[in-house]
């Protein structure tokens, strides 16, 4: 394998507090601890050099490997196949629960299930990104990394009738790391097991270590059987399901936008994001894929989160929300460069953290009020003090909705009159008005019911371009923007409307290649940054449920159906398409799997129905 993989060959682990990516070469290239936000200790994903890993193969160069996951789990295999014989590693990170804590557990079982193997481990961990020296200790039963109060445990997995050395295993120190080699014969197992805080290294016997992976395989299988989804692409679904419990942060209930950072939008380019945060648009749209499966739990959680984001307000911007914030809510979020990072094949800067943070984007108030009014609708109401910051929230949106904010795309390009922005103002403020009508809250409806009709004007009147036949970016441009392809799906204006059918179109021309939907041409709308970005694959899904309503049932399955050639080998998703079919951008991306979902539920009940219709929604439209 090249220094740095394809981003697709990749699987995700995790413990539902922080996640690791492992390739299908054995190699775990992408870790942070204790949270998916904390500096990295393995990312030679991102520096081949400097980055750290975690590789277990055989020790020889004639062999093919494969992966897939345990059926119905998070738990995954990766199978080497040599002359000799065939072998495979077990990945999976044990449940770390509900409440915080530090101790974190990477499980790596060795197995031969034909012929012989002699497996190739090192263990190469750096601390914080690569940039904290860190002291090696040996002992009988494993070893110990240690680096200004952060600290590594490597548990060797052995039976007790022998010391480590005498079962094959001799640990030498290789640079700053760990290797060894170990040979296992047909049904004979071992394995290595990773501590984050793990304190001193005990060993763990090969009994144990399937125990733990039993006890995994009935937790992902216990949660999947919760779901409702019996359509026609429940495989694809269920995946997506748990791809996105994964990137969920348990205590909180806070959904990652992607595990990772810095992975390019484009090879060798700039555009490279720290996404191991939480978004509002990213975590109210999770809602509407929680709902849909029938996870009310997972939703309730997210709807917490959201309530005490909204309690806490935007800070010193005087706005009621940020845009994102850390797992925990906090919104330190300074961006900064890892310079010493040579990023995935030279794609630099590698940033963390996330400056945008602070950009004025309208449009998560529509996207939020729509989550709630979804949750309300499913039985999730909020209380007197949830329902008095929305109405003040509310409040605020009716004063200062008519300005030029930043857009859904983060663009650095400077604020504009962002057509989806003020179309999500208009969702905003009718989700409110229906929930105040609903309950009889308290509310200035009136004034609330003025402004949603001048925004909606507005946009009638200055987001429509007669030249273009289409609705546009923003209000000064010709551009199209495929966020607007949400008008319909959220209620905006009918999918059989004229003026949508003529922006459907245009789009069909202008920004879908093979199925394959673009956000935007950014050479015809500069966003502030260098270079081109493949396809977006939560557009593509957008446009399938575009499709499907606006009487395109069948073209709308076909996108659907090549959508999932797309995917990887275990059927995940970055956040783009590359012009070969290439995974580019952060992943696994939560937006493309969530979408994913969205767009199935809706697709089968049209299937069912008829084109149009709409049953159980994943959207707050009525």
């Amino acid at each position: 394998m090249d220094r740095y993989p394809n981003i697709e060959d990749h699987g995700l682990i995790g413990d539902l507090q922080t996640a690791a990516l492992v390739s299908t070469d054995g190699k775990i290239d992408f870790f942070c601890a204790p949270r998916f936000d904390s500096p990295s200790v393995f990312a030679s994903l991102l520096d081949a050099d400097r980055g750290g890993f975690f590789h277990i193969r055989p020790d020889r160069a004639d062999y093919v490997s494969r992966q897939l996951y345990f059926p119905d789990t998070a738990n995954l295999v990766t199978r080497f196949m040599t002359p000799d014989g065939v072998g495979e590693v077990h990945d999976f990170m044990p449940i770390a629960g509900a409440k915080a804590t530090d101790r974190h557990r990477l499980v790596r079982q060795l197995k031969v299930v034909r012929g012989t193997m002699r497996f190739a481990v090192e263990i190469q961990p750096r601390f914080d990104y690569g940039r904290k020296p860190h002291k090696l200790e040996l002992t009988a039963e494993g070893a110990v990394f240690q680096a200004d109060g952060m600290e590594l445990t490597m548990h060797g997995v052995a039976t007790s009738e022998a010391t480590l050395e005498n079962q094959g295993v001799k640990l030498e120190r290789h640079g700053d790391g760990l290797r060894w080699t170990r040979t296992l014969r047909e049904g004979q197992t071992g394995g290595v097991v990773l501590e984050w805080m793990g304190g001193t290294p005990r060993r763990i016997s090969p009994e144990q270590v399937q125990e733990l992976l039993e006890e995994s395989s009935r937790f992902w299988r216990d949660w999947l059987h919760r779901s409702r989804y019996t359509g026609r692409w429940r495989e694809m679904v269920n995946r997506s399901a748990i791809t996105l419990k994964l990137m969920t942060y348990a205590p909180t209930g806070g959904l990652v936008a992607a595990p990772t950072t810095g992975l390019p939008e484009q090879a060798g380019g700039e555009r490279n994001w720290d996404y191991r945060y939480t978004w509002i648009r990213d975590g109210s749209f999770s809602i509407y894929a929680l709902i849909g499966l029938g996870y009310m739990e997972e939703a309730a959680a997210f709807a917490a989160w959201l309530r005490d984001r909204g309690a806490e307000g935007g800070g010193e911007t005087g706005r009621p929300l940020k845009i994102m914030y850390r797992v925990d809510g906090s919104s330190d979020l300074v961006e900064e460069t890892l310079d010493h990072f040579e990023g995935w094949r030279g794609s630099r800067p590698v940033r963390i953290g996330n400056g945008a943070a602070d950009q004025l984007q309208l449009d998560i108030y529509g996207e939020a009020m729509d989550s709630v009014y979804l949750a309300d609708s499913n039985g999730l109401q909020a209380g007197h003090q949830g329902w008095t910051e929305l109405a003040a929230m509310i409040d605020w949106l009716c004063e200062n909705w008519d300005q030029p904010d930043e857009g859904i795309w983060e663009t650095r390009g400077g604020r504009q009159n962002f057509t989806y922005g003020r179309f999500q103002t208009w969702v905003a403020l009718d989700r409110a008005i229906k929930i105040s009508t609903r309950h009889g809250r308290p509310a200035d409806v009136a004034k609330w019911a003025v402004e949603r009709d001048l925004v909606y004007n507005q946009i009638m009147e200055r987001g429509w371009n007669p030249k273009v036949g289409a609705f546009t970016q923003h209000y000064t441009t010709e551009v199209l923007d495929s966020s607007l392809l949400m008008m319909p799906l959220m209620g905006f204006m009918a999918p059989t409307d004229p003026m949508w059918q003529s922006t459907l179109k245009a789009m069909d021309r202008e920004l879908v290649s093979d199925s394959l939907v673009y956000r935007y041409n950014p050479s015809a709308s500069p966003d502030g940054l260098a270079g081109d970005e493949g396809t977006f694959s939560l557009c593509t899904f957008w446009y399938v449920d575009a499709l499907a309503r606006s009487g395109r049932l069948d073209e709308a399955r076909l996108v659907f159906e090549k959508m999932h050639t797309y995917a990887n080998h275990l059927g995940l998703y970055s956040e783009e398409i590359g012009s070969t079919g290439e995974q580019l951008g952060n992943f696994p991306q939560a937006f493309s799997h969530l979408s994913l979902i969205s767009a199935a539920i809706n697709l089968d009940y049209q299937l069912d129905h008829g084109a149009g219709s709409v049953g159980r929604v994943v959207s707050g439209a009525p």
